[in-house]
């Protein structure tokens, strides 16, 4: 995980993100870019981190999904 100092306006639990702190939950990045997953966005679950970039300390993301 990263030692890198996180950015609080930015908070992450996606462990495992490369971008992820690692110990605070938050994102390294300066700004992330927010995705859609579908062509027409009525809820959240239609929307992504598009920033987000698998590291190389698993894929644990901590969020209950399967």
């Amino acid at each position: 995980m990263s030692d890198h100092h996180g950015n609080p306006s930015i908070k992450c639990s996606v462990r495992s993100c490369a971008y992820h702190t690692g110990k605070t939950d938050m994102c390294t990045l300066n700004a992330i870019q927010v995705g859609c997953t579908q062509n027409n966005v009525g809820k959240c679950d239609c929307t992504e981190c598009a920033s987000f970039k698998l590291g190389d300390h698993g894929t644990d993301c901590s969020c209950g999904c399967k």
